[in-house]
């Protein structure tokens, strides 16, 4: 919970690196509290014909910054530049490599973005 906490702290910070374990962390609370969005709207009776509620609507809208935000710093740990999410663009195998990035470790040294956040936690 840490985890999704500190991501939701640096909202908007586009700048820096995010270790793997920050950024699925974040990743796996979000789909925990965007599923229980889905089952409030689903027990108050409020989800729309498109099969999603303002509830979940409202928690993905909040969440799109921060999310965009991990995953730039996430490419950045690992030595890409941010724009590299649109590679997502390409149907299929763009989704595959960004999936086989956000899974690779971090540069072990200093890069362009900063200093690793597994050596400036010693």
């Amino acid at each position: 919970m840490n985890w999704y906490l500190k991501v939701l702290n640096q909202y908007a910070d586009f700048n820096g690196r995010a270790r793997r374990k920050e950024y699925w962390m974040f990743t796996l609370f979000n789909m925990i509290f965007g599923a229980l969005a889905m089952i409030l709207d689903s027990v108050f009776g409020i989800v729309t014909e498109i099969g999603y509620g303002p509830l979940y609507g409202l928690y993905t809208l909040a969440m799109f910054v921060p999310g965009l935000a991990v995953s730039v710093r996430r490419l950045h740990d690992v030595g890409k530049s941010g724009w590299m999410l649109f590679i997502a663009l390409i149907p299929l195998a763009g989704a595959i490599y960004l999936l086989v990035l956000t899974l690779t470790d971090s540069d072990s040294n200093e890069n362009n973005y900063g200093v690793n956040p597994k050596q400036a936690l010693d």
